[in-house]
């Protein structure tokens, strides 16, 4: 039963990363811009465990913040961007083991795992100085690529059956089509997979654990209101992400989807703040959280 229990609490941190929502994520900008960046978000809601795991009225609840640095450069003749994002966490989960009738919960506090993102946009979107830029008339089509890396820096105990970090490795690469009108109503459609290194030490601590391939597809609808004013409507789509414990039988395969709204103020033109929102629309498997965030922006070049 433990090893049941530890493979379908690691779908949280699983879900977590396939349920992000990034519209304009390959929108132009000028290179040699820098900005710094800080996020709050809270989520609540259920954990839907694989049905041979005896554990119901799951819960979880999950606050954080996160700090984020990027800085966008050139490629040859292409736009490049990094980011990177630090978490830290707030976490408490509960549930009812029905093998014995007993109420359980767990508190974790602390930095979670470090996630940094190249990208770059090899269409429709060339490297352009700040002063290139503002003379520059938007091209209608932007197609890119990116690599996200997560690396194993959260904290972590191979003892304990719940976590704020992984400890292993993952890494996503996607490709990003991008369609604008007017430079007003903009549509995005990214596709991705992410993929995992092992985690050599799970609970109790003598335990391998592996996962499939998690495939993740987003869509955006955004529109300009005015220069600095933007909303969006997000959807995502994952699937796959079986897990395995020594080597043994899949657990139940995921296929969740989730639907989101975001709005962006620019309050000055290097300062800008967002709120976010998102809900869980259909869940097999992992969590099904409702998300607010909110996201605060300092530009400089």
């Amino acid at each position: 039963m433990r090893s049941r229990l530890l493979l379908a609490l690691l779908l949280l941190a699983r879900a977590a990363r396939a349920q992000e929502l990034e519209p304009r994520s390959y929108s132009a900008s000028p290179v040699g811009a820098s900005f710094f960046l800080i996020g709050f978000a809270r989520s609540t809601g259920a954990v839907l465990f694989d049905p041979t795991v005896p554990v119901v009225n799951a819960a979880g609840n999950i606050s954080g913040f996160a700090p984020g640095f990027g800085h966008t450069f050139a490629i040859g003749k292409a736009q490049a961007l990094f980011v990177a994002t630090l978490p830290y966490a707030f976490s408490r989960f509960s549930g009812t083991v029905t093998t014995t009738g007993t109420d359980s919960a767990a508190e974790r506090t602390g930095v979670g795992d470090l996630k940094v993102k190249f990208s770059a946009n090899f269409i429709g979107s060339p490297a352009l100085t700040p002063a290139e830029f503002a003379k520059a008339k938007p091209k209608p089509l932007i197609v890119g690529a990116s690599l996200a890396i997560v690396a194993p820096t959260g904290q972590y105990y191979a003892t304990k059956l719940v976590n704020i970090g992984t400890n292993r490795w993952a890494f996503k690469p996607e490709v990003g089509v991008s369609y604008n009108w007017n430079a007003k109503l903009y549509l995005d459609f990214y596709a991705g997979v992410w993929l995992f290194g092992a985690n050599a030490s799970t609970y109790p601590g003598t335990s391998r654990l592996t996962q499939d391939p998690l495939v993740s597809l987003q869509l955006h609808s955004s529109y300009t209101f005015f220069p600095r004013f933007w909303a969006a409507v997000d959807g995502t789509w994952y699937a796959g992400g079986s897990t395995h414990n020594n080597g043994g039988a899949a657990s139940i395969r995921t296929e969740n989807s989730r639907i989101g709204a975001i709005v962006s103020y620019g309050f000055t033109a290097k300062q800008a703040v967002k709120l976010n929102w998102s809900y869980g629309a259909s869940a097999r498997v992992g969590s099904n959280f409702t998300t607010w965030g909110l996201a605060y922006q300092v530009m400089w070049f």
